[in-house]
């Protein structure tokens, strides 16, 4: 296939966009809608479990270390001529530092996001922008 044939593939300019509430159950409320949208994209299980643990991998990071509000976005791409699910999440930049012992977070199952997100990605990255933070990830459609 060549890379004009994925390219006919792709949906035009499909973006899904789904704001994080800042509320405790937001990150379960936008996987569902994650969900949903890979299940219209008719990808295979593997894929969709995979870009569904990203999603919340960046979700999770955004709900713990940055500031509210912050958006999540799905699209279909191109990645050195495959099919891909980009996944974004931007906030609006990070939070003060919270003492580790006040948080209540446990040290052993916190501080693996981005190892996952390596993992799964084909590619993945960071933005600045004037109104926040942009953690990116593509995983290939195989």
């Amino acid at each position: 296939m060549t890379v004009a044939q994925l390219s006919a593939e792709l949906p035009e300019d499909v973006t899904y966009v789904f704001p994080l509430p800042h509320a405790p159950r937001a990150a379960s409320v936008v996987r569902r809608g994650v969900r949903a949208v890979l299940t219209d994209w008719h990808l295979s299980a593997d894929v969709a479990e995979d870009v569904l643990l990203l999603a919340s991998e960046l979700l999770t990071n955004a709900i713990i270390h940055a500031l509210p509000p912050a958006t999540l976005r799905m699209s279909q791409v191109l990645v050195d001529g495959l099919k891909a699910v980009h996944v974004e999440v931007t906030d609006a930049g990070p939070a003060a530092p919270a003492d580790p012992s006040a948080s209540g977070l446990d040290p052993d199952e916190h501080g693996r996001g981005i190892g996952i997100v390596m993992a799964l990605s084909a590619r993945h990255g960071v933005r600045e922008c004037a109104d926040g933070t942009s953690w990116w990830a593509d995983v290939v459609v195989r």
